[in-house]
C-alpha cells in the first residue's frame, strides 16, 4: 500500500454508511427482498469514501476486474449513467452481483479503506447503480461491434453462460442461449431465494441481454433433445458449456430416504423457480415442516433454513459438524439468519434418522463432534466424540452438504473429458475443453462456487473463444 494512501485511509472520517433493511420479526415471515437499497444521497456519501487510488487493489480483487474506482467516482459526481456504463465494461450483471458476490473475501477484501476501518461498500454502490438504471434509465445499450456472421451457442443461462453471451454479442458474433429449463437465469433463479435475490432483477438482466441481440431459447435440455454435435450441423462456430452442478448430494446415512428428508436443490427449486412460496397462486406443492433441520452450513443452507421459517416452521436449526468459524456461508448470511431466530447446532454431526410406521421423519440421531488438525481444504477435521450421541425431533431434513456435476450434457458426449469426480476439464486460462470448438466454465468444471467466479471464468472463455473465431484453434 502506498504510504500516501494510508495518509488518506488515516484522515477518512465519513463512515461506512448500512444499507437499511426490513426488520427481522417482520421479514422472517416474508419473501420481500431484506435490504431495501440506498438513497441517492446515501450512495453519493458512500462514494465520498473511495480513496480512488492509483493501483487499486480492489480490481485485482474483482474476477472480471470492474473499474470500481472509476463507477464509484461517477457515483460521487452524481453522473448515474456514466457509473452503470463504467460497469458494464466488464460485468453484464451488476443487479446481482451487487447482492450476492461475496465483496468481503473479494474487492472490498482488499480495500485500502478497510485496513483501518469498514472498507467502502462497493458492492452496495453496484447494486445502487444497477438498481437507478434499471428504475430511472433511459434504456441505452452500451456499443457493440458490427457482425461477424459467426454464431455461438452457450448451454445454460446462469452466470457464467450469461457472461460469454453478453461479451460474444458485444464483440459482434451471434449468439444463443440454450436453456433445460422454463426461465432463464441458471442457479440464480431455481438456486438463491427471491429475499435474496428478486426473480425480477435476474429476469432484467437478462432482457438487458436480450436487447443486446443475444436469442434465449428455453425448455431445451441439451444433451436430450439436441447433442452438441447436433449444434455444430446447425450452423454454430463455437459452443459453451455452463450447465453448472446441479445434483444433489446426500450423506448415506441410516433413514435417509424416509419421506421427510429433502435435497436443498429440489426444495429451493421448487420455492424459487416454481414459486412454491406463493401456494395456491402457484400450484407447486412443497413440504412445510414445523421442525425442520438443515445439514451444512453454506449459502445453499443458510437459503434454505431462512426459507423454511419463511414457509411458516415454528423452529429450524442448522446442524454442522465443524465450528462457527469453518462456515463457508458468507458472513452476512449467518448474521441475517442469526437475526431470523435460526438456531445454530454446531460440531454436531447426523449419524441416523427415525421415522413412525408410515415412513415419516420423526427425528434423528447426532454426535458430537471435536476438531482435530487441519484436512485437505485447510479446515480442521471434525473427530466423533465418542458416546456423546443425543436425539433431535424434527418432521423436515434439508439436506444442503454440496452438490455434484450436471451429467445430462456429459454423459452423452463421451468427447468431454472429465475428472475423477466428473466434473469438465478445461484450461483454467481459456476454458478450452478436450473437444475442438467446445468452451466450458463456471461450476461444471470447478464444482459449486460463487456466482463472480463462474462470471470470471465465462469472461475468459468469451475472450479465448472470440480468438478462436478469427484466428483459429
Amino acid at each position: 500500500m502506498a504510504e500516501e494512501e494510508v495518509k488518506k485511509a488515516k484522515k477518512e472520517v465519513i463512515p461506512r454508511q448500512p444499507m437499511e433493511e426490513q426488520a427481522p420479526e417482520i421479514r422472517r415471515r416474508n419473501f420481500k427482498e431484506v435490504p431495501i437499497g440506498y438513497s441517492i444521497e446515501t450512495a453519493k456519501l458512500e462514494a465520498q469514501r473511495c480513496l480512488q487510488c492509483k493501483k487499486p487493489a480492489c480490481v485485482e480483487g474483482c474476477p472480471v476486474q470492474v473499474d470500481i474506482p472509476g463507477f464509484i467516482n461517477c457515483i460521487k459526481e452524481g453522473d448515474f449513467t456514466k457509473a452503470i456504463r463504467t460497469i458494464w465494461l466488464k460485468n453484464s450483471l451488476p443487479a446481482v452481483c451487487g447482492r450476492v458476490c461475496p465483496q468481503e473475501i473479494q474487492c472490498e477484501g482488499l480495500c485500502v479503506v478497510g485496513k483501518k476501518g469498514a472498507p467502502v461498500a462497493i458492492g452496495n454502490l453496484e447494486r445502487f447503480a444497477a438498481d437507478y438504471e434499471r428504475n430511472n434509465g433511459k434504456g441505452e445499450l452500451p456499443p457493440k461491434v458490427p457482425s461477424t456472421g459467426k454464431k455461438i451457442a452457450v448451454v445454460g443461462s446462469g452466470p457464467a453462460g450469461l457472461t460469454v453471451a453478453a461479451d460474444l454479442i458485444r464483440k459482434g458474433h451471434e449468439v444463443t442461449v440454450l436453456e433445460a429449463f422454463h426461465k432463464p437465469g441458471g442457479v440464480l433463479v431455481y438456486g438463491i431465494p427471491e429475499f435474496r435475490l428478486p426473480k425480477e432483477i435476474v429476469f432484467s438482466e437478462v432482457a438487458f441481454l436480450e436487447k443486446l441481440g443475444a436469442k434465449v431459447e428455453c425448455n431445451n435440455v441439451v444433451g436430450r433433445t439436441v447433442s452438441l454435435e447436433e449444434l455444430f450441423a446447425q450452423g454454430y462456430d463455437a459452443i459453451f458449456v455452463g450447465v453448472g452442478a446441479g445434483l444433489p448430494t446426500f450423506m448415506n446415512i441410516p433413514g435417509e430416504n424416509l419421506i421427510g428428508i429433502l435435497s436443498a436443490n429440489e426444495y429451493l427449486t421448487r420455492a424459487n423457480l416454481m414459486k412454491a412460496y406463493l401456494f395456491p397462486e402457484y400450484d407447486t406443492p412443497i413440504v412445510r415442516g414445523k421442525n425442520v433441520v438443515v445439514l451444512g452450513a453454506g449459502n445453499v443452507a443458510m437459503d434454505s433454513a431462512r426459507t423454511a421459517m419463511r414457509l411458516g416452521a415454528d423452529n429450524v436449526k442448522i446442524v454442522y459438524r465443524r465450528s462457527r468459524q469453518e462456515m463457508p456461508a458468507r458472513k452476512a448470511e449467518i448474521h441475517h439468519a442469526d437475526e431470523e431466530g435460526i438456531e445454530f447446532f454446531l460440531l454436531t454431526a447426523p449419524t441416523q434418522f427415525f421415522g413412525d410406521e408410515k415412513g415419516r421423519l420423526t427425528g434423528m440421531e447426532c454426535l458430537k463432534m471435536e476438531l482435530g488438525e487441519p484436512d485437505q481444504s485447510g479446515r480442521r477435521r471434525p473427530v466423533p466424540v465418542k458416546g456423546s450421541e443425543f436425539k433431535m425431533d424434527c418432521d423436515l431434513v434439508i439436506v444442503a452438504v454440496g452438490t455434484g456435476p450436471n451429467p445430462l450434457l456429459t454423459q452423452s458426449t463421451p468427447e468431454l473429458t472429465l475428472n475423477k469426480r466428473g466434473y469438465l476439464v478445461a484450461d483454467d486460462e481459456t476454458g478450452k475443453t478436450s473437444m475442438k470448438g467446445v468452451w466450458a466454465g463456471g461450476d461444471i468444471v470447478t464444482g459449486s462456487a460463487t456466482v463472480i467466479l463462474a462470471m470470471g471464468a465465462g469472461r475468459k472463455a468469451a475472450d479465448s473463444i472470440d480468438k478462436y473465431l478469427t484466428l483459429g484453434w
